[in-house]
């Protein structure tokens, strides 16, 4: 005999398990995983110990630097992509868990990447006109500071303007939620940047 479930349990469990397939697509460590593999060691011994596609590039590799950057991409894409199969609303669950899941990975102590790729890729999957325009905004102003934590500090602030302009206000609040955080995680590059110890694209300064 088949068990069946209450509409408001049912609901709660499918919103359950979107976020956590979320989180565990977002918590694997694509650049420790990779520079492991490549034989270059703990990517968080060396830089500034980020396990992200800038400090992949510390290692002295751009091809996987640059892998490292599509596939913490994808993985919030592929939870996004996941959860719209019920609707927006989990759809917009999907994208807040792999965000969560880059950021604080369980399998690392809670200490993972500072989330522009898994950004982007949340946007790709929710609305790709505001990913494409976040892109734009960092290689705008990368090319003008040459500053990458400058550029995606300033580009982070771009979605929630264009998710709001397109009316859709929930989606917006989510934005501007990972905008915050994305803060928060490059605090330690804002400070060296007032300090003037902040290194530029292509520097080996960290």
């Amino acid at each position: 005999m088949a068990v069946s479930f209450p509409a408001d349990i049912s609901n709660a469990l499918l919103y359950g398990l979107v976020f956590a397939c979320g989180y565990l697509l977002g918590s694997i460590p694509f650049g420790l995983i990779l520079t492991k593999l490549a034989g270059r060691g703990d990517i968080r011994a060396i830089g500034s110990g980020n396990i992200g596609a800038t400090n992949v590039l510390r290692s002295g590799s751009k091809a996987l630097a640059a892998l490292t950057l599509v596939l913490d991409a994808l993985k919030g894409t592929a939870a996004v992509l996941i959860g719209a199969h019920w609707g927006p609303e989990t759809a917009m669950l999907g994208a807040l868990g792999a965000f969560l899941g880059h950021l604080f990975p369980v399998w690392l102590g809670f200490r993972g990447g500072k989330g522009v790729a898994t950004y982007i890729g949340v946007l790709l999957g929710l609305y790709w006109p505001a990913a494409l325009a976040f892109c734009g905004a960092w290689l705008l102003m990368a090319l003008v500071t040459r500053y990458s934590s400058l550029a995606a500090l300033g580009a982070s602030a771009v979605p929630p303007i264009i998710l709001a302009a397109s009316g859709d206000w929930e989606m917006a609040t989510l934005a501007l939620f990972f905008t915050a955080l994305l803060v928060i995680r490059h605090a330690s590059n804002i400070g060296r940047f007032l300090r003037g110890e902040e290194g530029r694209i292509g520097e080996s300064k960290l």
